[in-house]
């Protein structure tokens, strides 16, 4: 798998898990699932950016996201 897929798959997770930690802190709960996303989202987007050469700046990400739509959609 390419870097630019880690990272947009990565910035996808880390984005959904927005919403969840918004409704457990509303609900009083631990937010445990949301937890989990973000770190596996971080995951990814540290692993993509270590792994790129020269690292990826803020405007290279919607680079990738146009380059991972447009290969496989």
């Amino acid at each position: 798998m390419d870097t630019d897929l880690f990272l947009v798959l990565g910035v996808g997770i880390a984005v959904l898990a927005l919403p969840a930690i918004i409704g457990a802190f509303s609900e009083s709960r631990p937010p445990r699932a949301a937890a989990i996303m973000v770190m596996i989202g971080g995951g990814l987007i540290v692993l993509a950016v270590s792994q790129h050469p020269g690292g990826y700046s803020l405007r290279e990400v919607p680079d990738a996201l146009t380059r991972v739509i447009g290969r496989y959609f």
